[in-house]
């Protein structure tokens, strides 16, 4: 299942305290792909992108210490850099008002002044800062395509009554979503996550699978082998 071994990329940090609660690394990193995602919506960057952001910044502190950058600039970063590896492109001036609004719901846009032109340069140079830690390997493979397959697959194949009363697929997309809250896209393949949200959710609301008892094997374990 794993695309990666145990404890390296997309593990670290993510192990909890004894108290049970994440360990302080994950908690940041959660707070920051939570403001990569409301600042990806704000930016009308569709989820692809949004998602290809959330990678490309997990990645970044799994070769980077959390404590060496400022994680909130690497995540306008990745937000800049994902728009175009997802020829979605993105002007660092709405990346840097969006996330001024995001910091200080109340206050006024930055003036072009030259604070404003110092974080633009920020925004780049860290840009390129990423691009040569990740050796340009920033174009992912993201679960959102098998997903959408196996809901269309089990849309058929369950009671129209049975799909329609429930929200499996709102579900679905909600898990995949969060999932991006951790470094998750990195441990697995896509596919793998695609059926493990889907199967979430078929259990949060005790939907079953027709001849699911009758079968040789799980209904998800033919699909998580493509």
């Amino acid at each position: 299942m794993e695309a990666f071994g145990p404890g390296t990329c997309g593990g670290g940090g993510e192990t909890p305290g004894d108290d049970g609660r994440p360990a302080p690394e994950a908690r940041v990193h959660f707070r920051v792909t939570r403001f990569i995602m409301e600042a990806g919506v704000k930016l009308g960057m569709q989820s692809i992108p949004i998602a290809t952001a959330c990678t490309i910044y997990h990645k970044f502190f799994c070769e980077i210490n959390l404590d060496a950058y400022d994680p909130y600039l690497v995540a306008m970063s990745s937000l800049y850099l994902a728009g175009k590896v997802e020829e979605q492109h993105l002007r660092t001036r709405d990346i840097i008002n969006v996330s001024n609004r995001y910091f200080h719901p109340g206050g006024e846009p930055l003036e072009l002044d030259s604070r404003f032109w110092e974080l633009r340069d920020s925004i780049v140079q860290c840009e390129l800062l990423v691009l040569r830690v990740l050796r340009f390997q920033v174009s992912f493979q993201h679960p959102h395509k098998y997903l959408l397959h196996y809901l269309i697959s089990l849309k058929n194949w369950l009671n129209r009554y049975s799909w329609q009363r429930t929200p499996v697929s709102v579900t679905a997309w909600a898990l995949l979503r969060d999932s991006y809250h951790g470094g998750l896209c990195l441990r697995f393949r896509a596919q793998h996550i695609a059926v493990a949200v889907l199967h979430l959710a078929l259990q949060a609301y005790g939907v079953e699978v027709p001849a699911e008892a009758e079968a040789e094997k799980p209904w998800w374990q033919p699909r998580s082998r493509w």
